[in-house]
């Protein structure tokens, strides 16, 4: 009887010898013949790489193989990592609810709050960058024109008063402290009418600018913000925003903290007449060498302690904390000295140009004298004689001396009873507006590039800076988040002086000398955290087949990249939906 029907597969076969095991792969043929199944082998294969063997086996099986590349294909890659973080933490912080009902118009507010903190630009740059990470796709915002965007800005402007409300009960409690500092940004173009020329804290002179205040709790974290006219001076902004606070925060009593550009003396009575309202600022230097002719702050103030409260006749509503800070000391006389010296040096050139004669008459050489003495502010420090062909001068060495004596000297200023505040909580209090500072660096320069500002309209401008600064209260937690993957001091020590220079915790002090985090990871910055995020990427991925299929696949997290969306106490989530 004939072979009657055979079967090829491949073998693998153990053998024993002295102990030891072989393993052999064989080709056969199996068939059955007079009733009984029988093998041929074909080939040993044994000598074939082990990925060879495999595919062989594969394609006996009856599996159809392909090349790897052909097999599928990444059609689009597009950045999801960095939005996906500050998405999750909006979320997480309420944000969805926080700016008003659901639609197309809050899902582009939305996306351009989230652009402002991952890549700042321009409203038609934001709509191009957007269109390259999975922000667009999942918020439904890839078509969007700036018309719309517009549209969207004015919504959220609409309703800029019901959401710092609602910040404001989260974050301010009647009777706390509440924070409050002005500053300004440049205006492009000349059609917007809250665009004038004014005092510019960005070194613009000439450009007309806007005036924003900035409201913070005692953390720094921002509040609210109003804008103003460029050429409001700080002090007339102070009225409206205690109205604002008590009114529409609805907090009737509370404790104003600004500089002493901001809180000046008619101020401070100003917000004493209004009744429930307490203040925390400091005195001008004027008001600071009227108490030291008082005999009210002596050098004996400090011979144990850096700061020491005191009283004065002429105030007698209030407490005034007197501080002396060695380091700040040393840094004003080394100014001063560095100021003078340059002003002698050129006051030596006019007198050089009078004694050759290139310089007579006393009209020409005062505006001389006037310009040198106007870039150095040095005026009060020297005594001029200036007369027809002749110029002089000497060094007041009376009013030096008298300005050196109170170097390092500053005096904070409350209504605050001491029950309420010590001396020590009140300067902490104080200190405590260098976060306001912070927070104008972030919305400026370091984080969310306010300026220069594009908008013509009042409301488009209105609606730009609430904006930033929603989008500087998602990077104000997402800091805090992120701090253990970053080179923020998680731990500051406690400061027993609290005139003297904070410090930074050992923690800290390794971290910067290593540039590692505590798990021996590289440390970041803020930005360069969020590129490194932005790594993570949402593929789009197509396999091969008579019916192609197609899926969406994360890449791989780093160990950075999972433990940052960890810290912000969420998984990756696939899509922003």
């Amino acid at each position: 009887m004939g072979k009657r029907s055979s079967a090829v597969h491949l073998a693998r076969v153990v053998r024993k010898y002295k102990d030891r095991e072989y393993v052999s792969f064989l080709l056969r043929r199996s068939y059955r013949e007079a009733g009984k199944v029988r093998h041929e082998t074909l080939a040993n294969l044994s000598a074939l790489p082990a990925q060879a063997i495999a595919d062989l086996r594969a394609s006996l099986a009856g599996r159809r193989l392909v090349d790897a590349e052909e097999a599928f294909q990444v059609t689009r890659s597009l950045p999801h990592g960095h939005v996906a973080a500050v998405w999750a933490m909006a979320r997480k912080l309420g944000f969805p609810a926080l700016l008003g009902p659901a639609g197309p118009q809050r899902d582009l507010a939305m996306a351009l709050i989230i652009a402002r903190v991952c890549r700042p630009g321009s409203k038609l740059a934001t709509t191009r960058w957007w269109q390259d990470t999975t922000l667009a796709v999942d918020l439904g915002v890839a078509d969007a024109s700036t018309d719309q965007v517009d549209a969207a800005m004015d919504w959220l402007g609409d309703r800029q008063e019901g959401i710092q409300r609602r910040l404001a009960r989260r974050h301010l409690e009647p009777g706390g402290l509440v924070y409050y500092d002005l500053s300004s940004s440049w205006v492009e173009g000349r059609c917007c009418p809250l665009a004038a020329r004014g005092s510019s804290r960005d070194g613009k002179r000439g450009l007309a600018q806007i005036e924003y205040g900035l409201l913070t709790d005692p953390q720094g974290r921002p509040v609210a913000v109003e804008v103003f006219a460029g050429n409001t001076g700080d002090p007339a902004t102070v009225p409206g925003t205690v109205a604002r606070i008590r009114d529409r925060f609805g907090i009737g009593r509370l404790v104003m903290v600004g500089d002493r550009g901001m809180l000046t003396s008619a101020r401070v009575e100003a917000l004493g007449a209004l009744g429930g309202v307490g203040w925390i600022t400091t005195l001008r230097a004027p008001a600071i060498a009227a108490l030291a002719d008082a005999g009210v702050v002596q050098p004996s103030l400090f011979d144990q302690t850096n700061l020491a409260e005191v009283a004065h006749p002429d105030d007698p509503g209030e407490r005034l904390v007197v501080c002396r800070n060695p380091l700040l000391g040393a840094e004003r006389a080394r100014k001063r000295a560095e100021l003078l010296a340059a002003t002698q040096a050129k006051l030596d050139k006019v007198v050089a140009a009078v004694q050759a004669g290139r310089l007579a008459d006393p009209a020409t050489i005062g505006v001389k004298v006037g310009r040198v003495l106007g870039r150095f502010k040095m005026a009060k420090h020297f005594t001029l004689d200036i007369a027809d062909r002749h110029f002089a001068y000497t060094p007041n060495q009376p009013a030096i001396d008298t300005e050196a004596a109170l170097d390092g000297i500053y005096v904070v200023r409350t209504s605050m009873a001491a029950r309420e505040l010590g001396a020590a909580e009140v300067v902490e209090a104080y200190k405590r507006l260098a976060l306001v500072e912070r927070d104008f660096r972030s919305l400026k320069t370091v984080d969310l590039e306010l300026r220069p500002i594009h908008h013509h309209l009042e409301q488009r401008v209105r609606a730009h800076v609430l904006v930033c600064m929603l989008a500087a209260y998602l990077v104000w937690h997402l800091r805090q988040a992120w701090a253990p993957l970053t080179f923020t001091d998680q731990t500051p020590p406690p400061r027993s002086d609290p005139v003297a220079p904070a410090r930074r915790s050992p923690a800290a002090t390794r971290k910067a000398a290593t540039q590692q985090t505590a798990d021996r990871t590289p440390a970041h910055s803020f930005h360069t955290l969020l590129e490194h995020l932005a790594t993570l990427s949402r593929d789009d991925i197509t396999f091969a087949g008579p019916t192609p299929t197609a899926i969406q696949k994360l890449t791989t997290p780093t160990p950075t990249q999972h433990k940052a969306f960890q810290l912000i106490h969420t998984v990756i989530p696939p899509t922003l939906a």
